[in-house]
């Protein structure tokens, strides 16, 4: 006989009502209401009545026998229901919420529901791929991989080498500064020079050279992230040279301000930033034990399997959509909207998987292989109640940054606080704009015109949340625009906009 959840509760009750049935020896079922407890998980309400009790009348039996008996009653798991589940017993005692109501949803585990999510589209998916497979047979070339073009691709290569100059002229600076051979003003101007070389040096060698996407692509993103850990590096002993300076004159700190660490320029200290998998320079990190050697090669595993995984989605499916589409501006409007959607499906699943590949196993790579103690690489962005919230947790190296150098040193020069967000989503979508149209070769400004669209979006959700109070509303809209008008649109517009450049040019 199944006992349902209420069970102990309605046994409960039955003791409180029969009361007088409790006290008659003669039925003797006190034992059986301790295996309904037992059985059906021991409420806390209703062992600690049951303990009362037993304190009230304790049998004159030995420690042994009741040992036995203890051990007869978890073998043998039998119930005596007609004493305590009554039909007098009310079955409604309080006010409860179904499950799936809106005031009780979130305070529900999902896990069964995730499963579910999860074995239907691997069915899905899966039938999905055998149906593409026979329709289209193999797709994926040789040339994904490797093409004509990536033996001549040795002068990023060498490029790519040669940004090591910058760190090490960066690290040269400031041990001048240390040492007051040279003044302040000095100083920024030469790490202007040095970040703008830095910038500009390899915008200049993918120009010049008839590279492919994938290597344009890696090279401009190392040199985005070596240019924030320069101006990181360059701005935060700056800071520490001022407060050495202030703490050398006997100034009192504002907000009585501690330095952690004292001033020091050491090469150690510099070498361990530009590997550790973070933006923001400091002389010191909290640091793990020892290194997972196991636990890194199970990482690299699931590296290069969801990196096959992503290249075979592009491949089989991305590729063919695009190819088979028509410019979104310039074509028909519906077949325009048609190809959008097709598109969706596999480019969130690409972006998946490279949000997984990059953020939390190769970080955590090199995280584990450094002992880099702070591996809040990302949050809960797939939770996020509005444009904002996503901005502030999908990527935390680049949020912390700008938070650390763009936003808060623009409060602190009175700049105000809706200005300072949209300095630092400009400088966003400068350096997205540079990571896309520079591999290229061209300049469109889509993915500039994207990020700086999300400033309207940020204050479209932050309304509806207030107004609506509720998280699902931004939520939605965040997915939606996820999902359907943002990235898909992008991959739409760049490609064609790459073709007709390829037509002209050839």
């Amino acid at each position: 006989m199944a006992i349902t959840d209420d069970a102990p509760e309605s046994v409960g009750a039955a003791i409180g009502q029969s009361d007088l049935d409790l006290r008659r020896p003669s039925l003797r079922h006190r034992s059986s209401l301790e295996d309904v407890v037992r059985y059906s998980g021991s409420d806390e309400s209703l062992t600690g009545k049951i303990s009362d009790e037993n304190k009230d009348h304790k049998p004159n039996h030995a420690g042994s026998d009741d040992n036995a008996l203890t051990n007869d009653v978890r073998r043998e798991p039998l119930i005596d229901i007609k004493y305590a589940y009554r039909p007098s017993v009310p079955a409604h005692r309080r006010i409860k919420e179904s499950p799936l109501s809106s005031d009780n949803i979130f305070r529900q585990s999902h896990a069964g529901l995730f499963n579910l999510c999860i074995v239907v589209l691997v069915a899905v998916n899966s039938r999905l791929i055998i149906e593409n497979l026979m329709k289209y047979g193999w797709l994926i070339k040789y040339g994904f991989w490797f093409s004509s073009k990536s033996f001549r691709d040795w002068p990023l290569f060498m490029c790519c080498l040669s940004l090591a100059i910058f760190p090490l002229a960066a690290f040269i600076v400031e041990r001048l500064a240390q040492q007051k051979c040279i003044s302040d003003p000095v100083v920024v101007l030469l790490h202007v020079i040095i970040t703008t070389v830095e910038l500009s040096y390899p915008i200049l060698v993918i120009l010049r050279c008839d590279s492919a996407f994938l290597s344009g692509v890696t090279l401009m993103l190392l040199t985005c992230i070596v240019w924030l850990k320069l101006i990181s590096y360059a701005h935060t002993n700056y800071d520490m040279r001022a407060l050495a300076v202030s703490t050398e004159k006997g100034e009192t700190l504002l907000n009585t301000l501690i330095m952690e660490y004292s001033y020091t320029v050491t090469f150690k200290s510099l070498a361990y930033f530009m590997v550790a998998p973070t933006l923001c320079y400091q002389i010191s990190y909290p640091r793990t034990p020892s290194v997972r050697k196991g636990w890194v090669f199970r990482q690299l595993i699931k590296l290069i399997i969801f990196t096959g995984v992503m290249g075979f989605i592009i491949e089989q499916y991305m590729n063919p959509i695009v190819r088979n589409s028509q410019h979104p501006l310039k074509g028909n409007f519906l077949y325009a909207i048609e190809r959008i959607l097709k598109l969706s499906v596999p480019n969130v699943y690409v972006w998946l998987c490279m949000f997984y590949c990059f953020f939390h196993l190769w970080l955590n790579i090199l995280a584990e292989l450094f002992r880099f103690g702070d591996r809040e690489f990302y949050k809960d962005w797939w939770n996020a109640k509005s444009v904002e919230e996503y901005w502030r947790m999908w990527n935390m190296p680049v949020h912390k940054w700008m938070v650390r150098h763009i936003y808060f040193p623009c409060i602190r020069r009175g700049i105000p606080k809706g200005a300072s967000q949209l300095i630092a989503f400009l400088v966003s979508a400068v350096f997205h704009e540079l990571c896309i149209a520079v591999p290229c070769h061209m300049f469109k400004l889509w993915a500039f015109i994207g990020i700086m669209f999300q400033v309207p979006l940020v204050l479209i959700t932050n309304f509806l949340q207030i107004k609506y109070k509720n998280s699902m509303v931004g939520n939605m809209i965040f997915w939606f625009i996820f999902c359907i008008l943002g990235q898909p649109m992008s991959v739409l517009l760049y490609y064609h906009d790459l073709m007709n450049r390829k037509g002209e040019v050839d």
